[in-house]
C-alpha cells in the first residue's frame, strides 16, 4: 500500500505541478458552463410562456429542464476532455525509456495501475466537485432536488472511473500519448448507463456494470504491464 501511495503522490504532483490539469479544467468548466448558460436561459423563457398556462407551469421542473440537460452535457463533455488526462499515463513511461527503469524497482503492477489511476480520479473528482457551483446556483433562487442531483454526481463519478480505466489501458499499448488519447475517444459510449442515475435511480445493475468496465480495463493493463516486464 505504502508503494501503491508513493506513485498515487508523484502522479498527484505532477498533475498539478505541471498546466495539464488546469488547462483541463478550464476547459471542462467553460465547455460545462456554456450549456448551463444556455439550459437555464432556456428553462427561463420556457417558464415565461408558462405564466400564461398555469397548467403548463406545473409541469416545469428545474431538475428536468437544467439539471438532467446538463448531467447528459457533461457526460459528453468527459468522453472529449478525459482522454487528455489518461494519455500520458504509461505512453509517455513508455516512450521516454523509464518504464523499462520502473520494471526493476520491488513494486508490483497493480502499485503502479492504482496510483496512476487513483490520482487521475483525484483529479478528476476535483473537477466534478467545481461543477456544484450550478446547482448551488440554482437552490438560491429555485429548489432542485436533492435525490437526482446526489444520484446524478454518482453516476459520473461511476463513468468517469470506467472512462479513466478504459484511457489507462490504452496509454499503456500505445507510446504516442496522441495515439492513446484517440483510442480512449474512440470507443463505443457507454452513457446509456448514466440514464437512471439522472432521474434519481440507483440501480445495482447500472453500478455493478460500472464497476465491472472498470475493473475489466484495469486488468487488462495489468496484463500489458507483465507482458512488458518480462520483455524487459
Amino acid at each position: 500500500m505504502s508503494k501503491m501511495t508513493a506513485i498515487y503522490r508523484k502522479e498527484l504532483a505532477f498533475f498539478f505541478n505541471s498546466i495539464i490539469a488546469y488547462v483541463v479544467l478550464t476547459i471542462f468548466l467553460l465547455i460545462a458552463g456554456y450549456f448551463f448558460y444556455n439550459l437555464l436561459a432556456y428553462f427561463n423563457l420556457i417558464s415565461m410562456q408558462a405564466m400564461q398556462n398555469p397548467y403548463l407551469a406545473q409541469q416545469l421542473s428545474i431538475t428536468e429542464g437544467v439539471l438532467q440537460p446538463l448531467f447528459g452535457n457533461i457526460s459528453i463533455i468527459m468522453l472529449l476532455i478525459l482522454p487528455l488526462l489518461t494519455m500520458r499515463l504509461l505512453s509517455e513511461e513508455r516512450k521516454s525509456g523509464t518504464a523499462e527503469l520502473l520494471f526493476t524497482y520491488p513494486i508490483s503492477d497493480w502499485d503502479v495501475l492504482l496510483g496512476k489511476y487513483c490520482a487521475t480520479l483525484t483529479v478528476f473528482a476535483a473537477m466534478l466537485g467545481c461543477t456544484l457551483l450550478y446547482p448551488l446556483l440554482l437552490g438560491a433562487y429555485a429548489d432542485p432536488e436533492a435525490g437526482p442531483l446526489a444520484s446524478s454526481y454518482l453516476g459520473l463519478f461511476l463513468l468517469g472511473m470506467s472512462y479513466i480505466s478504459m484511457g489507462l489501458f490504452f496509454s499503456s499499448i500505445s507510446e504516442n500519448q496522441i495515439v492513446a488519447g484517440v483510442l480512449t475517444f474512440g470507443q463505443l459510449s457507454i452513457l446509456e448507463h448514466l440514464d437512471n442515475f439522472t432521474k434519481g435511480v440507483i440501480d445495482t445493475n447500472d453500478i455493478v456494470y460500472y464497476v465491472c468496465f472498470s475493473s475489466f480495463f484495469l486488468f487488462c493493463s495489468s496484463r500489458v504491464l507483465e507482458s512488458n516486464r518480462w520483455r524487459s
